[in-house]
């Protein structure tokens, strides 16, 4: 058998494993497993060994924890309340303002947490009751929060950033950087289309009453504000001196998770509940992130072995005659449809031993095509008819939210999604600068 048939056999074994529900690690890493020890027989077993070794040599690994248990730890004592209440007052009287300040909440909780899902549990639990109780627009709000909590994805410290850096081995500074700005822009796109609607349309996001307004006083105003901007403050000592060059981003993510623990105890919200809550969270979630990686070292070992990465650059390039520019399209639009059945992790894994040496092949940068599969994956978790937002938001709405208005409610904000996509596409320069600008003087 070919090298090519062998790696076209690996990945439809692996893509059946995960279609009939096996976890994601167990899937990849079962078949990077049998596919080394039936090419190289007993010296195969080296392979994960191998792996295992690798990730626990991985310093910069040791952010994955810190940053996870500081978004838990703002997350479950409650400090999200207070930022939702905080823009629910400063935004009320703008057309659209909760709806526009949700986007500034899920933007805030991504820099707390690194995950979609935070946000979106968030959203759903704290925002969406708030906003349909003042007759927002459901299909609007549905929208609103899906689209904003995939910002956890991008805006660092992403957590998926991480593993792909692993993956790719790239640096996660870089790519937590690189994310900055594309991020900010789409939140600040979301934000454009939300008032511009709502503008046009008052019924669907209306302002808070005078009567309310009248008796918001300034005094509560600047204590919201004050509350509100704790989280600003804990994310700004974990990063100044990461910028600055004064730690080193494993220090930077240690900084920030005592910070979180300490503001919490000082609030008087660390109960015990909260911190057992906290860690067993953490735990569970960085132990399935370092199960993935191994799996995905593994079954990249493999596929390196095969040459399977060549073959397919020069089926590409020589036999279909197709430019870089073509390839790269044509990998995003995968995206696209992996992301209808699959989670932005499994999507990664998969993909990564033929992507990423791909990329390099072609001359990309990988720091800027991370931003790119990230804004893929995010646009992936919202696109019918199995979008992984899509049942998240389900399994969370109250019942008169139907499955038909959470389809309905994404497919303005999928439209500025692809278009923040393909200026990032045009402009590598987006992404590109801010790490650039940090890590040139270093």
């Amino acid at each position: 058998m070919s090298h090519e048939m062998i790696a076209l056999f690996m990945f439809s074994v692996m893509m059946v494993m995960l279609l009939t529900g096996q976890r994601v690690f167990g899937a990849i890493g079962f078949v990077a497993a049998i596919s080394a020890l039936w090419l190289w027989g007993t010296g195969g077993s080296d392979i994960p060994f191998a792996a295992v070794m690798k990730l626990m040599k991985w310093y910069p690994l040791l952010t994955l924890p810190m940053f996870i248990f500081m978004g838990y730890v703002l997350s479950e004592s409650k400090i999200a309340d207070d930022l939702y209440r905080m823009f629910h007052v400063w935004m009320g009287p703008v057309p659209g303002g909760l709806a526009i300040g949700t986007i500034g909440l899920m933007v805030l909780i991504s820099a707390m947490n690194g995950l979609s899902v935070a946000g979106m549990a968030i959203g759903a639990t704290i925002a969406l009751p708030e906003l349909l109780k003042r007759d927002y627009d459901k299909k609007m709000i549905t929208g609103v929060i899906q689209a904003g909590s995939s910002l956890g994805i991008l805006v660092p410290p992403s957590v998926v950033l991480v593993l792909y850096a692993m993956i790719a081995r790239q640096p996660v500074g870089q790519l937590w950087l690189a994310g900055v700005i594309p991020g900010l822009m789409m939140a600040a796109l979301f934000i454009i289309y939300i008032y511009i609607r709502c503008r046009i349309t008052p019924s669907l996001g209306p302002t808070l009453s005078a009567e309310e307004r009248a008796e918001i006083t300034m005094t509560e105003k600047l204590r919201l504000l004050r509350a509100g901007l704790l989280p600003l403050a804990i994310f700004f000592a974990m990063m100044f001196p990461f910028v600055k060059g004064w730690t080193s981003l494993t220090e930077s993510s240690a900084i920030g998770a005592m910070t979180a623990f300490v503001a919490a105890v000082i609030k008087r919200r660390m109960t015990w509940k909260v911190f057992e809550k906290s860690v067993r969270s953490t735990l569970a979630v960085s132990c399935m992130f370092m199960f993935i990686i191994v799996a995905a070292m593994g079954f990249g070992a493999v596929f390196d072995g095969l040459g399977a990465v060549q073959a397919i650059d020069r089926l590409f390039t020589e036999r279909l005659g197709l430019s870089p520019w073509m390839i790269l399209v044509l990998m995003q639009l995968s995206f696209l449809v992996m992301g209808t059945f699959l989670d932005d992790t499994a999507m990664l894994v998969i993909v990564a031993p033929l992507y990423i040496p791909l990329v390099r092949e072609l001359g990309f940068d990988l720091v800027w095509y991370g931003v790119l599969y990230t804004i893929t994956t995010q646009i992936a978790y919202m696109t019918p008819p199995f979008g992984y937002n899509l049942f998240l938001m389900r399994a969370m709405a109250p019942p008169e939210i139907t499955m038909r208005d959470i389809y309905g409610s994404i497919i303005p904000f999928v439209g500025v999604m692809i278009f923040a996509l393909a200026i990032n596409m045009i402009f590598p320069e987006i992404a590109l600068w801010l790490p650039e600008l940090v890590y040139e003087g270093r």
